[in-house]
């Protein structure tokens, strides 16, 4: 089996001249795995679930937590607003209008601000979760407004296509953040796009995240 330093070398090989932050994509792996990558050199993991994230959090050492900024990059249930808000540095995946005033209200409970992206639905896919475009247009001031969240920007999942369809939907996501900031006066600094698959044509299209798992782990 490959190292993570190994893995994580060619990876930045392969991406060159682009410098994107590189979200280590640890669901599938125990602590063990977490503490080798942060060993390794990155700081910045992604979790889907809020519990188990938070069990594997508990069991690293201080310096690791302290130092790391986890990401939850799969969806947020309701119910789950409570324990994720302020356990993680970005949560990635604001679905809705509803999601992001949940997370709003519990944040100034705590009273921090928690950074958040909006995931966009932007392939039309019955299946996923995320903004439609048209939706995130229509809701997209409100958002702002909200005072217990800071939107740090968009991320999308891409479905499985030709490069020919992705590159199109990644151009579309970066001409969405362009729109956003000219019309709203703000500013977008993330642009989460691109996992083990499709990350070379996600940075083509403009991403600065990306969301790596199985290659960095193989």
């Amino acid at each position: 089996m490959q190292t993570v330093e190994y893995n994580l070398s060619e990876l930045r090989k392969e991406i060159e001249p682009y410098t994107p932050i590189i979200v280590a994509v640890t669901k599938y792996f125990d602590e063990t795995k977490l503490v080798e990558a942060y060993e390794d050199g990155l700081r910045d993991f992604g979790e889907n679930r809020v519990q188990d994230a938070l069990t594997k959090f508990a069991k690293l050492p201080q310096d690791v937590r302290d130092n790391s900024r986890f990401h939850l990059i799969g969806h947020l249930q309701s119910n789950k607003v409570k324990k994720a808000v302020g356990n993680f540095y970005l949560i990635q995946s604001v679905d809705s209008l509803k999601l992001a005033k949940a997370i709003s209200d519990e944040a100034q409970r705590k009273n921090l601000v928690q950074k958040v992206l909006l995931q966009v639905n932007n392939a039309r896919e019955e299946a996923k979760t995320g903004f439609l475009v048209e939706d995130l247009l229509d809701s997209f001031e409100e958002i702002l407004s909200l005072k217990g969240i800071s939107v740090e920007g968009l991320m999308n999942i891409a479905p499985i296509a030709s490069e020919e369809r992705l590159s199109e939907l990644f151009c579309d996501m970066r001409n969405l953040k362009e729109k956003l900031e000219k019309e709203f006066s703000c500013k977008l600094s993330i642009l989460s796009m691109g996992m083990s698959g499709d990350y070379k044509i996600a940075l083509q299209q403009g991403s600065n995240m990306i969301r790596i798992g199985r290659k960095l782990f193989k």
